[in-house]
């Protein structure tokens, strides 16, 4: 016969933390947020770790190069949507890799005899305002000279002036040798008022350029997640139909992590897609998702780094309401952490557990964290922002963006839900809505991140380990729900309150 759960599916709204003693050097600033997001051995560190608990959804609605950027230049990840192309997907990653707070390979290069057109050409398309003016054009070519947007102005030069005629040439250039370290090249660029250091080997042979912008953005976001070239941590999804052409060309492109992205993902394609990249490649991977101990420990032994959890709590996924398949978030966390656990005990390997879904409020975060997750990964709580890829509407007095499932018809990734069948979807298990428009990620996060630390003071915590391991956490009643918000009063209408 069938077997039946004892407990009922629970999700994040139905437990609240309990305070334990906060001590006098446990303070918001003294709480460290930094988890690992791939596995390791008891005794050693993770290979891979987040500055903070964040990861964005593999979805088409949220996660770009341009949120992989700005959500690693605080400190997280995301995982670069898969339902494209594998050539857009790749570039997509080696984008945010290029663009990184060090030394840059230049990718906008002329040759003397191209002309001013040339450059505006290459400048609406590339957006950069530096142009590296090499012997054949290439990023490795002799340097003879560099053109900005000081050297030429459009309403009086010639379009077809050659580049010769207007660059900075070579011989006056201020420039670095190859072996330089950042923090030499910096030095340099802040003595001579530089926005721009170009380095060459012995031949002049342009190897890189070092922007002033990168040094004033890594100063002013020193919890950005970088790699030993200081660039950009990113992350990608794919799928267990095509990852024989995908993986390789997302490998070749930089990826730092891969996440096998599917509604669920206690499978033996997961299996078999793990185990060929974990034989074929250096890389990180995890796999889900799953909501019980027998999806975990399946997707462990074929393999996966770290294991995502949640099937049909997602904002946009109707999985649940279409087949009946899922389980409440929290309940999901709890027994997948016990699991994680005892492995742990018996192996001595650490399984980073990621909670994808469930998370309405901030304090869920929270509540998740506390739960087992080493890091949260989510949809609807990025697709808000001015990074996301969506469109910014007006609808009625309201301002909001676009959000879609990867189970919708828009998204058209029937791989994420195939089961061996017919290639298309058959039906949705996810939505094509509206999210209400909140302005910039680093604001939100920054006040998000407030919220996390300081409950985790309450709880006397002062990283994700200790919260983990001595929080205190209590069901709820429904009446105390009610208690637990503003009631018995008449609100007044305020940016407190509207917050």
């Amino acid at each position: 016969m069938a077997f039946y759960y004892s407990e009922p599916s629970r999700t994040f709204n139905e437990f609240l933390l309990i305070p334990n003693l906060t001590e006098k050097n446990c303070t918001p600033k003294d709480v460290d947020l930094k988890t690992p997001i791939s596995k390791f051995k008891k005794g050693e560190q993770p290979d891979l770790s987040l500055n903070i608990p964040f990861s964005s959804a593999v979805m088409q609605s949220v996660s770009d190069s341009t949120m992989a950027i700005a959500l690693a230049r605080c400190g997280g990840i995301s995982f670069i949507y898969g339902s494209q192309s594998v050539a857009d997907q790749a570039a997509m990653v080696r984008k945010v890799k290029e663009y990184k707070a060090g030394f840059v390979v230049s990718r906008s290069n002329l040759t003397p005899q191209h002309t001013l057109k040339d450059v505006l050409d290459l400048r609406k398309k590339t957006g950069h305002s530096t142009v590296a003016i090499t012997d054949n054009g290439t990023p490795n070519g002799k340097l003879f000279g560099i053109v900005t947007s000081r050297d030429y102005r459009v309403s009086r030069d010639s379009l077809d002036k050659k580049i010769s005629e207007f660059m900075t040439p070579f011989s006056s250039l201020v420039y670095g040798k190859s072996g330089i370290t950042l923090s030499e090249a910096n030095d340099i660029i802040w003595e001579h008022k530089l926005n721009c250091l170009p380095i060459v080997d012995g031949a002049t042979n342009l190897q890189y350029l070092v922007f002033r912008k990168d040094y004033d953005a890594h100063k002013g976001n020193p919890s950005a997640l970088l790699d030993d070239n200081k660039s950009y941590i990113v992350g990608a999804g794919i799928n267990t139909r095509d990852y024989k052409e995908r993986v390789p060309a997302l490998i070749n492109a930089g990826v730092d992590v891969l996440v096998i992205d599917a509604s669920d993902g206690y499978t033996e394609w997961q299996s078999e897609t793990l185990k060929y990249v974990k034989s074929n490649f250096d890389v990180k991977i995890g796999a889900g998702n799953i909501v019980d101990r027998e999806g975990f420990l399946y997707l462990v032994e074929s393999g996966a780094d770290f294991v995502k959890v949640g099937i049909g709590g997602g904002s946009i996924c109707i999985t649940r309401e279409q087949k009946g398949i899922g389980r409440g978030q929290a309940s999901a966390l709890i027994e997948v952490n016990e699991a994680r656990e005892k492995y742990f005990q018996e192996t001595g390997i650490y399984i980073p557990i990621c909670s994808d879904g469930g998370i309405v409020h901030d304090y869920h975060i929270t509540l998740a964290l506390a739960m087992g997750a080493d890091f949260v990964m989510m949809g609807r709580y990025f697709a808000r922002f001015d990074e996301s890829p969506t469109k910014k509407l007006k609808i009625g007095n309201n301002f909001v963006k676009e959000i879609w499932g990867e189970g919708s018809n828009r998204a058209r990734n029937w791989q994420r839900y195939d089961t061996g069948g017919k290639e298309g979807l058959v039906f949705e298990e996810g939505v094509d809505s509206y999210v209400p428009y909140a302005g910039s990620l680093k604001e939100n996060l920054d006040k998000s991140i407030g919220k996390i630390k300081s409950t985790m003071t309450n709880c006397g915590a002062r990283s994700i380990e200790d919260l983990q391991k001595n929080a205190r956490i209590t069901l709820v009643s429904a009446t105390s729900l009610v208690e637990g918000g503003a009631h018995d009063v008449i609100m007044k209408e305020s940016s407190l309150s509207g917050e």
